[in-house]
């Protein structure tokens, strides 16, 4: 059946990319659907298979300048095998809370918006995009988050632009995820380069992403 699960396998044969880890990054404008998509992958590949959401290492200071932190405290440390421990931002109280351990499992997911990268690009083993419009996502998220937060939308929509103008993601996808009526498309990606993979659509019937 081809379904999300037969992409979870797939995933889970490729070689590792990152010592023992298959790192897989989903990458997309906010508001396009990513966390949604990595929990729904990530209880496909089963396991308890790990999602880093990239806004425990993102800051109001520093949306996007979080590369270091990311090398240093994670991709470090699990390209050695090893327990690796980030501090996690706290968005409300304005600080890192304590360290999270993040283990050197078979598969991590990586999620969040700059997470196809070019400094982390060498030690994905796939980069999957959402493919949901720039306007489509941030009107979404205007309508998740509320009028509370719209200075941060103006805010963030600018610095996501000038970063995806800097450093693209999609044109190194592996694949494009397109949310649909049914659950989800994988279609192949532009770029000639990129694995090819075939379009599928998920049977179960899933709920909104956020």
């Amino acid at each position: 059946m081809d379904d999300l699960g037969r992409h979870a396998s797939a995933l889970r044969a490729i070689a590792p990319s990152c010592g023992p880890v298959r790192l897989i990054a989903i990458d997309g404008h906010a508001g396009s659907g990513k966390s949604t998509f990595a929990a729904r992958l990530a209880a496909a590949l089963g396991d308890g298979v790990p999602v880093l959401h990239l806004d425990d290492l993102a800051t109001h200071q520093e949306f996007f300048a979080w590369t270091d932190r990311m090398l240093t405290q994670v991709i470090a440390p699990l390209s050695r095998g090893e327990t690796a421990h980030y501090a996690a931002y706290d968005w409300t109280a304005r600080r890192f809370g304590p360290p999270r351990a993040l283990q050197p499992a078979q598969v991590v997911l990586l999620e969040g918006v700059g997470a196809g990268r070019r400094g982390l690009r060498p030690f994905l083993a796939r980069l999957l995009w959402m493919e949901r419009s720039a306007e489509e996502s941030w009107r979404r998220g205007r309508s998740r988050d509320g009028t509370a937060l719209t200075a941060f939308w103006d805010d963030w929509t600018v610095a996501e632009t000038r970063h995806f103008l800097a450093d693209p993601s999609r044109p190194f996808a592996d694949a494009l995820v397109r949310e649909c009526q049914e659950g989800y498309e994988w279609l192949q990606a532009p770029s000639a380069t990129a694995r090819a993979n075939h379009s599928i659509t998920e049977s179960n019937t899933l709920s909104p992403p956020y």
